[in-house]
């Protein structure tokens, strides 16, 4: 994963209108194939490979000089895969509510994870698993009903075509040796192309595009050499302009995102390796309510696991999931298939719609008991029910003036015994679509 970190607040909204002004791809063309990765709301990324062996940084601990080339890639001798089961890694991931998973292919170090004919540096050829890792996982989740997603690494600091290196230095220079540079190009569309044919990905998540130019790249022939296999892959936005959304890392956007579709992808603890120096591990609730953020407004999670060398997944990782899954067993109706929710300010928490709008859904932040409150809410609220239990709440307005269109504050009673394990959501079934009051209060006026 690229060391990229998200700009907040007013920056979060320039980096994103950069983003959006660059991108080549209409979103009205794409909207038929983007619709079921705005339904599918919740990601699995893995990220496995031989940094696992040591628990290092993927890629990054070399090139910053952390441990030597040598060093980093002598763990190709203790990746084992001897515990690795794919079916139970696709099973946990349905258990999680996850709709669709992105597994590393090659990283930074040039690593494959299949049997590629391009490159020795794979976990087939060179290290103790000796068996391509990918298929039986992309087997599984299909078998699952889970949507295949392929990390790829456009750089390839092992390849000795590859220009950059280490932080502070490099092989060559493009200008003066751009055969090599064309070299390099032709491997990186042989692997493509070897994983277009092999796995047939419904999802492409690219990285590492940061070192070179979109012209560079090449990247509108990538993008071209993906769609003309399959017409309804989706790609991520790390191909500079050519990407059909977005991807924020870790830190969570203040306001609204303005793009079409994003998703926000998150480590469960600090790093997105296996490393068993962090302890640092995200609860269940944390987790859910970073979720609820991201569907709030538009987006999807991407959430990361990092297995351990032998195929083993941690278990606070699958503490974390299976926490999560048994939350959208319960709250799955305000999550999957809906829609971002109203504008701040109308409720304090995050709100989904279904996708005709006439159902809300609040999420309750913490434990929160007692009344809670809705503002501007012109609609007549026909029912208040808690998910997950069926309970019918009640509610009262306050401060509706008979002759004025300014709606009055809605009240809703939550009993502490109602309330779910993490996060309590409410579904407020309306009378007709939802409609807000958006004005200032006050004396009625012609733009109340």
């Amino acid at each position: 994963m690229m060391k990229r970190f998200f700009v907040l607040g007013v920056l979060t909204m320039q980096l994103f209108t950069t983003v959006v002004a660059q991108q080549k791809t209409n979103p009205e063309d794409i909207k038929e194939k983007m619709q079921w990765f705005a339904d599918a709301k919740l990601g699995i990324f893995i990220h496995w490979g031989i940094y696992a062996v040591k628990g290092v940084d993927e890629s990054w601990s070399f090139h910053n000089r952390k441990i030597s080339y040598a060093d980093y890639m002598q763990q190709m001798k203790g990746f084992t895969a001897a515990h690795y089961n794919p079916q139970a890694w696709a099973d946990l991931i349905k258990e999680s509510g996850a709709r669709y998973a992105v597994m590393t292919t090659k990283h930074h170090d040039g690593v494959a994870l299949w049997d590629t004919k391009y490159s020795k540096l794979n976990v087939a050829k060179a290290t103790p698993a000796k068996r391509d890792v990918l298929t039986p996982l992309y087997a599984a989740l299909r078998k699952d009903g889970i949507k295949c997603g392929a990390y790829f690494s456009l750089l390839d600091w092992s390849h000795p075509d590859y220009p950059g290196f280490l932080k502070d230095s490099a092989r060559y220079d493009m200008k003066q040796h751009p055969e090599k540079w064309q070299r390099f190009l032709q491997f990186n569309n042989g692997q493509l192309t070897e994983l277009i044919n092999k796995f047939n990905p419904d999802l492409w998540w690219f990285d590492g595009d940061w070192e070179h130019s979109a012209e560079e790249w090449k990247a509108a022939d990538i993008k071209k050499l993906l769609i003309s296999h399959n017409p309804n892959t989706i790609v991520n936005g790390r191909l500079q302009g050519y990407g059909d959304y977005d991807t924020p890392e870790q830190n969570f956007p203040i306001t609204r995102p303005h793009f079409h579709w994003w998703e926000l992808c998150m480590t469960i603890n600090n790093n997105w390796g296996y490393q068993p120096q962090d302890k640092n591990w995200k609860t269940p609730y944390e987790i859910i309510s970073i979720f609820a953020d991201a569907v709030s407004n538009g987006g999807n999670l991407l959430l990361d696991i990092g297995p351990k060398e032998d195929g083993t997944i941690p278990e606070e990782q699958v503490h974390v999931l299976k926490g999560l899954g048994a939350w959208n067993k319960r709250n799955g109706a305000a999550i999957f298939g809906t829609i971002g929710g109203i504008p701040m300010g109308h409720f304090y928490g995050p709100t989904t719609l279904s996708k005709d709008s006439t159902t809300l859904y609040l999420f309750l932040p913490g434990r929160m008991s007692g009344q809670v409150m809705l503002k501007g809410l012109m609609n007549k609220i026909e029912s208040i029910t808690v998910l997950g239990n069926g309970t019918q709440l009640q509610h009262k307005i306050v401060g509706k003036i008979s002759w004025s269109a300014v709606p009055g504050l809605v009240y809703i009673d939550v009993p502490e015994n109602v309330l779910d394990k993490y996060m309590t959501v409410l579904e407020v079934k309306l009378d007709k679509r939802i409609k807000l009051y958006r004005g200032q209060g006050g004396f009625l006026t012609n733009e109340d």
